[in-house]
Parts: structure tokens; sequence; C-alpha cells
């Protein structure tokens, strides 16, 4: 029979992040640069890198919940940085994309991934007791403040990042 459970359905959360996260890491960055009030002018390499280790952090969260089980510090972690995704549906995307009269990147799997998705893996950590509300209440607020404040942290240290510079492929004699 199929097991609705939060232990298993958990890996669906990464899976949508780095969705998201795909197509913000494509359109954002030249999106950014007319966005005005809306996302600070962005470029690539300090995106995709603020990107990529929010979507490894979201594998780590994930297996370090699903391996230590319910009511560890890993699962509050975990779905703190799931309700962080809740809360990014509607702000910055959902608000965004109404205010500028044009979508946002990552819009699409905010609205058709992370709002569905995210919203079931709460209500099953919940419903399967691997999270108890007193306890999320105390780790949300942190979890959810401790992303939004690392992601200008990691632009900067993407920007510090050497450019690796491609070789030219056509050689001379």
């Amino acid at each position: 029979m199929f097991d609705l459970s939060f232990l298993y359905f958990q890996w669906l959360f990464p899976i949508v992040v780095t969705l998201h996260n795909l197509e913000e890491a494509i359109w954002l960055p030249a999106w950014s640069q007319t966005a005005g009030k809306w996302h600070a002018k962005v470029g690539k390499r300090e995106f995709r890198f603020a990107v990529l280790v929010l979507t490894v952090l979201a594998y780590g969260l994930t297996y370090l919940s699903w391996s230590n089980g319910p009511e560890s510090v890993w699962s509050y972690l975990n779905c703190g940085y799931i309700l962080a995704m809740l809360l990014n549906v509607f702000l910055p995307h959902v608000a965004a994309t109404i205010a500028l009269r044009r979508p946002c990147p990552g819009i699409w799997t905010a609205v058709a991934c992370n709002l569905p998705i995210n919203s079931l893996l709460l209500y099953l950590a919940f419903h399967d007791q691997w999270i108890t509300g007193k306890t999320f209440l105390i780790f949300a607020p942190f979890t959810v403040a401790g992303i939004a404040l690392s992601i200008p942290l990691l632009f900067f240290i993407g920007k510090q990042l050497p450019t690796i510079k491609r070789r030219n492929s056509s050689r001379s004699c």
C-alpha cells in the first residue's frame, strides 16, 4: 500500500528546491537588472553560487532529518527551511509578479511545485508528529531568518570566487 508519510515524502523537498533554483538560476540574474526594489542587481556567478549552496543545504538537511528521525534538531531545521520556501512563494515571487505585471523568475515552480508540495510536507510533518507546534514556533523564525540573511552573504562570497576563463578552442598554426 502507498504510504503517505513525512518520512519518505520529505525527499520531495530538495527536489522542488532544485527545480525552483534551476528556474531562477537561468532567468533571475538578467531579470534582476530591471527589477527595481524587488531584487538587487545580481550577476550570474554570485547568484548561481548562492542557489547551489542553498540547494545542497536542502539535500543535507533532508538527509539529516530522514536519518535522525522525528523531533530531532535536523527535522526542525528542515521543516523551517520548508516553511522558508513556502513563504518565498508569496514574497517575493507572487508579490513581484503582481507589482511588476510580468512574471518573476521562479514564479512557475513556486506556484506549481513549492506551494502544494511544501504545504503537504508541513501538514505531514505535524500529522505524523515529526515536529510539534511549540518547538517549531521556536525553530521556524530563526531558520527562516537565517536563510534570508545568508543570501546576501552567499552573493558576496560568490562574487569573490575567481572567474574560470574558457580556453579559446580555435588554435592557430
